[in-house]
């Protein structure tokens, strides 16, 4: 629209000409437009927007060290109205003096508090050294309209004379003393921990290997007991049928003397005895000829002959009452032997009563062989005591 105007958001619109305010020659107008009456009315517009202004001033320090610092200052003309025309009223023919002019009132201020301070106060506080810079140039930035957004200490430079180099290396040799103590203190700790890695890798290795020469052992002692199991199995077989055999011999031995003794000694023995008997027989035979003869007393002799017949079957049955004799068939063998000691007494008497009817005595014919002197089914078994 023909005579409206509308100034950008970091300006502040300026109307000339016209009927301004009470303190101010000219009509303030920001974020929002005006209508501006051409030939009677001009504008112009001044600029809100931030600026940069750079500090390297040399100075000299209450120790009289002379240093050089450098700052950088950010700022703008105020918000308000009052800002808005002081600035207006000093800047808006040449804008471009704020940053200069600004860097100069700081300057001033800068070599003003830094003569009241010590080099270690100006290093170690850089924070109030800004702060009171700031304090000190409010006052006259606020009569040109500005305000100061932020104010930073970039450097500080003694000019090779080494003060500040010479002032800090206490404390860098003792950073670098506390970085070596902790680099001697990490590496330190590091080695124990490496030395203890490798004692307990030493120590699991030692026992890895402890419980596979312990495994290898055992499987060994199993393969070995199994290797051996079956020689060990063979040779109890072996040892068993050598047992077996050797209670088969002497099973055999024993079947072999019991044979020998029932078949050779205790037939030998029956032998002996019979001989035995009829040899007692035949003595008693010529002892009761010799008495018949000489009584000629043929009644007399059988008497004789008869009442001696028991003395000569219990001499013969004494005679087997120190033998064995063994029953074969039982009740029926008893029999068969006691009928046989009958036979044989009957027939040695009938001899005896031949021999002493001969006219002269003689050898007489062999007495009748006993038959069986144990009986039927029975063995004579005689022990010399």
């Amino acid at each position: 629209m023909f005579g409206y105007r509308v100034p950008q958001g970091d300006q502040a619109m300026l109307i000339l000409g016209g009927r301004g305010g009470a303190t101010a020659p000219f009509k303030v107008v920001t974020g929002h437009g005006a209508f501006v009456v051409p030939v009677f009315r001009k504008v112009q517009f001044l600029t809100l927007s931030l600026f940069e202004s750079e500090v390297e001033e040399p100075c000299v320090t209450k120790q009289g060290i002379a240093l050089t610092v450098k700052a950088v200052i950010a700022a703008k003309v105020g918000n308000d109205t009052e800002s808005i025309v002081n600035a207006a009223q000093r800047f808006l023919s040449d804008q471009r003096q704020m940053p200069t002019l600004t860097g100069r009132i700081f300057a001033g201020h800068l070599r003003s508090i830094i003569g009241s301070m010590t080099v270690e106060e100006i290093i170690t506080e850089r924070q109030k050294l800004a702060m009171e810079v700031l304090d000190g140039s409010k006052e006259e930035m606020a009569k040109m309209g500005l305000i100061v957004d932020a104010l930073q200490i970039q450097g500080i430079d003694d000019g090779g004379l080494g003060y500040v180099k010479a002032m800090a290396a206490p404390h860098n040799a003792r950073i670098q003393q506390q970085a070596q103590i902790a680099q001697a203190s990490a590496d330190q700790a590091a080695a124990e921990a490496q030395q203890e890695s490798l004692r307990q890798q030493a120590k699991y290795e030692r026992d890895t290997a402890i419980t596979q020469a312990g495994y290898a052992a055992e499987t060994q002692a199993a393969q070995a007991k199994a290797a051996q199991a079956g020689p060990l199995s063979q040779a109890q077989s072996q040892q068993e049928v050598i047992n077996a055999q050797t209670e088969l011999a002497q099973r055999q031995a024993s079947l072999r003397e019991e044979q020998l003794v029932a078949e050779v000694i205790k037939p030998a023995q029956a032998d002996a005895e019979r001989l035995r008997i009829m040899a007692k027989a035949e003595a008693e035979r010529t002892r009761i000829q010799a008495e018949a003869a000489a009584s000629s007393n043929r009644v007399a002799l059988d008497q004789a002959l008869i009442a001696q017949l028991p003395q000569i079957v219990e001499k013969a049955a004494m005679g087997l009452s120190g033998a064995k004799v063994t029953m074969l068939n039982g009740s029926d063998g008893l029999s068969d032997m006691i009928s046989g000691l009958a036979s044989q007494g009957v027939a040695i008497f009938d001899a005896l009563r031949g021999e002493v009817g001969s006219e002269k005595p003689q050898d007489g014919p062999a007495m009748p062989e006993p038959k069986g002197i144990a009986g039927k089914g029975c063995v004579n078994e005689r022990t010399n005591g």
